[in-house]
């Protein structure tokens, strides 16, 4: 990837119950730049500081104590309380079979990055969900990035209605 990104300007998220996970986490960021990293273990942490300051990306793990990851992201992304609908969110799991990454993403995760992951990969998910971000959607059904990674220009009747706000 060409791009290159200050990481030194953008806020993360790490919600991650393991302390060594989110301290891999934490030092991957560090590696790539990243001086803005809060890290919590539970999704009603990761809430409170969603409504008392931006946050540009949140990076969680599937598994978290309280209520999972995927509830968290539910909650972020359709509940009326929520302090960020738009926020990018990179799910990190072990679960990396493809009934999980289709969950994930049908509930609006922006990337997902299995475990073990390096710094490339990581690099990877960031430059895309910041550089290429995508459309957000707004169905009776979804809400959440635009599942469709490739953008093909449509205007037939069963067009569907996109937002792009951050």
């Amino acid at each position: 990837m060409s791009a290159k990104i200050d990481f030194s300007k953008v806020s993360f998220l790490v919600v991650d119950g393991d302390k060594i996970s989110a301290q891999v986490v934490y030092d991957t960021l560090s590696y790539l730049g990243a001086i803005d990293v809060q890290r919590v273990g539970k999704p009603e942490d990761a809430f409170r500081i969603l409504r008392n300051r931006q946050i540009d990306i949140i990076i969680t793990e599937w598994r978290l104590r309280g209520m999972d990851g995927l509830e968290f992201l539910d909650s972020l992304r359709n509940s009326t309380s929520s302090p960020n609908r738009f926020v990018p969110v990179i799910m990190l799991t072990a679960h990396s079979e493809q009934r999980y990454v289709t969950t994930a993403r049908d509930l609006g995760i922006t990337e997902f990055l299995a475990k073990p992951f390096n710094a490339k990969a990581l690099y990877s998910r960031l430059v895309s969900s910041i550089t290429r971000p995508r459309h957000f959607i707004n169905t009776p059904t979804y809400f959440g990035p635009d599942r469709r990674r490739r953008q093909t220009p449509f205007d037939g009747p069963d067009r569907r209605n996109t937002e792009t706000r951050r």
